[in-house]
């Protein structure tokens, strides 16, 4: 299997060297040349099957041989080892046609963790015997960070250095992050919002500096294996269920629920994926109008979805492009030059087949969450809140009818004080958690500049 940029203007890769990778050398993201096809008799195993043993079936046609179906099994097994749920992605049914896929169940109770610790493994892997170590540059706007520096803390092989916008980020998830002592991890508090970070480390990946001192590599969703296995959960999750189903899936970055794209395109049969937003709705607006175009970011009580440039959405631009690396890649540098992006009529309509949105204000989370509670006993974070109200929406609208599963995203006791606000339960975290609040925190201040934090880079690499 080889791995193509967006933009068609780098060498193609093969799995190894996608993992180790963020941006492509054209600025352009990674996708697969040819999208897998699972055999249908092998996904209707999928229900008697370990979530392991479904993410290895998943990912080795993406390995193309490089790794075997054992490998990855044994690196899955290791990876899942840790979540307090024995199936990892438990689905829950709500009552009629509504369920909760519940993602929360890893170390830093957030669907991230499925990926990354996963991604950890596939590193580790990838490079072993490599002469020198891997330098992580990574930008969250609350759960990508916790996660990477959970899967990869004490590691020889790589180094983190994980941006988060100062004051953007719960309590907890930045105490997830900050608290953790390992001389190989290193985190910065910018100045600025989530786009800035997202906006420097983009740049930081063609800063010659650090091309010409260190190896640089990412974890964000830039990095097509994180969405790779990010689809393991549409299918167990199908599997589950029985039936094909629509989802609805919080998303700021587009990765989530575009990884669910990709399970469809590898034969997953679904029917509608629903793109929940909260105010910070770039999304929404560009399947309902056709046109991406930024606006100012609006602090809400689900951060992590405070995002007005869905790195993501170019993946999403390629396919409906045909494939066609120059109408991508000139649509993107187009994006990138005026700030705007009309999104041709064709490739829109291709869109609209698969993709709804809906938005969330911040006066229905707050309702939803409290509704939730009243009628079922569950307590809901704030972006999966998001997604329940965009359900009810794409429901009342005729977008959705029948199953609909919706991402749980994050445990609540993430956010506690908007769940207690809205709820009057104040959601308590696990027993490994209980003295995080009085854990020492390690975090370096920066501006939102690309130079300064390169020089924070250099000067604090364990590998320069």
């Amino acid at each position: 299997m080889r791995f193509l940029s967006t933009r068609g203007d780098a060498p193609p890769l093969d799995f190894k060297r996608v993992v180790l990778s963020g941006l492509a050398p054209d600025g352009g993201l990674y996708m697969p040349e040819r999208w897998p096809s699972l055999p249908a008799a092998l996904m209707g195993d999928f229900a008697r099957m370990s979530f392991a043993e479904v993410a290895a079936a998943v990912l080795a046609p993406f390995a193309g041989g490089e790794l075997s179906e054992k490998s990855i099994l044994a690196m899955a097994a290791r990876a899942f080892g840790a979540f307090d749920a024995p199936d990892v992605a438990p689905l829950r049914a709500l009552g009629g046609d509504d369920h909760l896929l519940e993602l929360f169940h890893g170390p830093t109770l957030a669907f991230k963790d499925i990926a990354m610790r996963m991604l950890a493994e596939f590193y580790g892997w990838a490079l072993e015997g490599a002469w020198r170590g891997k330098t992580i540059i990574g930008a969250t706007s609350g759960d990508t960070g916790g996660a990477a520096v959970d899967a990869f803390a004490g590691s020889a092989k790589a180094e983190i250095f994980m941006l988060h916008p100062k004051g953007r980020v719960s309590d907890v998830q930045r105490r997830m992050m900050t608290t953790v002592d390992a001389a190989n991890i290193v985190n910065l508090a910018i100045d600025g919002t989530f786009d800035d970070c997202q906006r420097i480390v983009k740049t930081l990946f063609g800063e010659e500096r650090l091309k010409s001192r260190l190896d640089l590599g990412g974890v964000n969703s830039i990095n097509f294996v994180r969405l790779a296995v990010q689809t393991v959960y549409y299918f167990t999750a199908t599997a589950a269920l029985g039936r094909a189903a629509s989802f609805v899936v919080p998303t700021g970055n587009f990765g989530d629920v575009f990884a669910g794209y990709c399970a469809r395109r590898m034969g997953l049969a679904a029917n509608r994926f629903g793109v929940a937003v909260n105010s910070n709705d770039i999304m929404r607006r560009a399947l309902t109008t056709g046109v991406y175009e930024p606006a100012a970011t609006t602090p809400t009580s689900s951060p992590s979805m405070d995002i007005q440039v869905a790195s993501n959405f170019e993946r999403l631009i390629f396919e409906t492009a045909g494939r066609d690396a120059m109408i991508a890649s000139a649509l993107m540098r187009g994006f990138e030059r005026t700030g705007r992006l009309i999104i041709p009529m064709h490739m829109l309509e291709a869109m609209k087949a698969d993709f709804s949105a809906e938005r969330a204000s911040e006066g229905e989370i707050f309702a939803k969450i409290r509704s939730v509670n009243a009628t079922t006993g569950i307590l809901v974070d704030p972006h999966t809140a998001v997604g329940f109200v965009a359900l009810d929406k794409l429901r009342n609208s005729g977008a959705i009818s029948g199953p609909a599963i919706c991402l749980a995203t994050a445990h609540p006791a993430k956010f506690p004080d908007a769940v207690k606000a809205a709820s009057g339960v104040h959601p308590g975290l696990p027993a490994r958690y209980a003295d995080l609040m009085a854990r020492e925190e390690r975090m370096i201040a920066a501006p939102a500049d690309a130079g300064a934090v390169c020089d924070i880079i250099l000067e604090r690499s364990i590998f320069a």
